[in-house]
């Protein structure tokens, strides 16, 4: 890829040596001037002759007015403009690093719309091309990753419709799973295309649970199924055991155990070690929250001594003039005290109160500062609408978690960036939380309907349930008066030839009755325990008000506001 520019010498003629010369028009003045002013990528721009500052249009750049100079602001603006370049290059220069650190390019793809937006917008003065053929070959970077998940993703959903109609049931519903685990590992694909991709799997996978379920509908269906509700749980458990999440973890296990104890029998073969493998992972997770509680106390101290080093730093630095630097160290140190971790509870407002009253000392002098500065002001603007625009394109889409994640880190840069020129400072900032909040409100939504969906999909099984029982308990009932029938008919036998052959058929007739009735009632026992899961279930599924979330998030915004 193409290097950024490397440092250059900018020269331009004094102003008020060109104003001295015998001209007759402002036009001739600029002219002059404008043909003595040395930059790199001066060939890029034009000066009209009404004092308009163009950067010409090329194959990676729109034409677009950079600025309009007079005789009396020309030099001071181009000074400024050609300055500004400087931090135009940064940014590149700062996406290139992360480029070049990150194993995982496409977790870029915001921030390389963005730079390139900023560019498109960006007002300064210097070599604009060199930079945009640089971001032209990320690009090319990006769409090639994109490509080979698209190809990696067709290749699972080809393994999983190759497998559909297998009847190795365990093995492939194993490697249906490990297919989906798989899927969640590949990166970003346009979203036409991998719902596409997805809708095979997903037809794949349910032709094969289909056929699943009919097979095991014989005699070893319970067993088989507990065998899978009991895999399911030790997998949970296993996947729990390194959490740091002390009390939901807790919770989760206190649950894991109750559902394991409601689970019928299943092969004896496996059942011992399914039981060995869900205690470990139960006990391993214990004992690191032990052991973690225990450290608690000793973390907070120690990290007591940590922030009052930062506090000490913050205070060192709140009167310095490099706002830039000072900008991004205090971005640091903010994000190590974030880092840091909780201090004894008695000693956190103390430490805050002072490490906000540093930051707020130096963040007021740079506000105070740039305020004088025209160029900065539409710098922010610049950045603020790349940021914006941005949010709108994230606004539609359905990859809810990478997306959330940068609208997050969007409100974050936004809060990074100084202010805009007063006339446009409302509407950006309304269009900005308009766009987060429309896609959270789309979030929400889908959230909310694949909720209803489960719940719709429970209470049609727990309704097919209870038909089923009342049909056996019909059955049950016909049975017993079928029973009643053949005791009548014993005890009343008339005497008479035939009277012996009667009795033993009755008594076998009603032999078999009370067999068919006692495994009547066991069937019967066995769909109610099934019912109560069911109902146990859907009670464990109720509504719950995510109110609280809302609020926070949206106090959040006002916040920043």
């Amino acid at each position: 890829m193409q290097k950024e520019q490397d440092t250059f010498t900018v020269t331009y003629p004094k102003m008020e040596a060109i104003m001295t010369q015998e001209a007759n028009a402002t036009t001739n003045q600029l002219q002059s001037w404008w043909e003595g002013v040395v930059f790199n990528g001066k060939e890029f721009f034009q000066l009209r002759e009404n004092g308009e500052l163009v950067l010409k249009a090329t194959t990676t750049l729109p034409e677009r007015i950079i600025t309009t100079l007079t005789p009396e602001n020309a030099e001071a603006t181009a000074k400024a403009l050609i300055e500004k370049f400087s931090e135009v290059e940064a940014k590149v220069k700062e996406l290139r690093a992360e480029w070049d650190a990150s194993e995982e390019k496409l977790k870029l793809m915001g921030k390389l719309a963005r730079t390139r937006e900023y560019l498109l917008h960006s007002h300064a003065l210097g070599d604009f091309n060199s930079l945009m053929v640089s971001l032209d070959d990320f690009e090319t970077v990006v769409n090639k990753l994109v490509e080979e998940n698209h190809a990696a993703k067709l290749a699972l959903v080809q393994q999983a419709e190759a497998i559909v109609q297998n009847d190795q049931w365990k093995e492939t519903t194993q490697a249906l799973r490990d297919l989906a685990d798989q899927w969640k590992h590949i990166g970003f694909v346009d979203k036409q295309r991998n719902d596409e991709l997805w809708n095979r799997l997903e037809a794949a996978r349910n032709t094969f649970f289909e056929r699943k379920r009919q097979h095991q509908e014989g005699q070893e269906k319970e067993m088989l199924q507990n065998l899978d509700l009991k895999m399911e749980l030790v997998e949970k458990a296993e996947n729990n055991a390194a959490s740091e999440e002390w009390k939901e973890t807790t919770e989760l296990f206190k649950q894991l155990m109750e559902q394991w104890k409601s689970i019928g029998r299943t092969l004896p073969e496996k059942n011992e070690e399914l039981w060995n493998r869900f205690i470990a992972a139960k006990n391993a997770f214990y004992d690191r929250k032990k052991l973690h509680f225990e450290s608690i106390q000793q973390e907070q101290e120690a990290n007591y001594s940590i922030k009052l080093a930062l506090i000490d730093k913050a205070e060192g630095m709140k009167e310095s003039t490099d706002w830039t630097g000072t900008s991004q160290a205090y971005a640091d140190l903010m994000e190590e005290w974030k880092n840091t971790g909780r201090v004894p509870a008695e000693k956190a407002d103390e430490l805050w109160n002072r490490l906000n009253a540093a930051k707020e000392h130096f963040f007021q002098a740079k506000r105070h500062h740039f305020e004088a500065f025209r160029v900065s002001l539409e710098d922010n603007l610049a950045q603020k609408m790349a940021l914006l625009k941005r949010a709108e394109s994230l606004k539609n889409s359905t990859h809810w978690r990478e997306s959330t994640e940068e609208l997050n880190e969007l409100m974050t840069e936004w809060k990074k960036i100084g202010p805009v020129p007063r006339e446009h400072s409302d509407r950006i900032w309304e269009e900005f939380i308009a766009a987060r909040t429309y896609f959270f409100n789309r979030k929400d939504a889908d959230r909310e309907r694949r909720k209803s969906q489960a719940e719709k999909q429970l209470v049609s099984r727990t309704q097919q349930t209870k038909n089923f029982l009342v049909k056996l308990e019909e059955e049950l009932e016909e049975e017993l008066g079928k029973l009643e029938d053949f005791k009548d008919g014993l005890n009343n036998i008339t005497t008479g030839p035939k009277e012996e052959e009667l009795r033993q058929h009755l008594q076998k007739l009603i032999a078999q009755g009370e067999h068919k009735v006692k495994h009547k009632q066991e069937k019967i026992d066995e769909v109610k325990t099934q019912l109560n899961e069911l109902e146990t279930k859907a009670a464990h599924n109720a509504p719950k008000d995510d109110h609280h979330a809302k609020e926070e998030q949206k106090n959040n915004d006002e916040e920043t506001a």
